[in-house]
């Protein structure tokens, strides 16, 4: 029983490793989107977050808020993130 069992994975297996092209060609797979498509909608979406953010902002009287600032936020919570690491080591 055990040797069937191995003979057919050794089978498997062997028909994988010299079978010419690969699984993705065999089954005709693509991705759905290219890279360019994810980076743009990312943009998008990053556009979106902004604008929404700013008519809450406009909303209470507050300034827009700029990427500039929020590259600012993150710059200093991660600077004191590196803070309280080196005090509590």
């Amino acid at each position: 029983m055990l040797g069937g069992v191995a003979l057919f994975v050794t089978a498997l297996v062997l028909i994988g490793r010299f079978y010419p092209g690969s699984g993705a060609e065999q089954l005709d797979w693509r991705p759905t989107r290219s890279a360019e498509v994810e980076v743009q909608n990312d943009v998008d979406d990053l556009a979106q977050m902004y604008e929404a953010i700013n008519v809450r902002r406009r909303a209470r009287g507050d300034t827009e808020l700029t990427e500039e600032e929020v590259e600012a936020r993150v710059a200093a919570d991660l600077r004191e993130r590196i803070d309280r690491r080196g005090r509590s080591a």
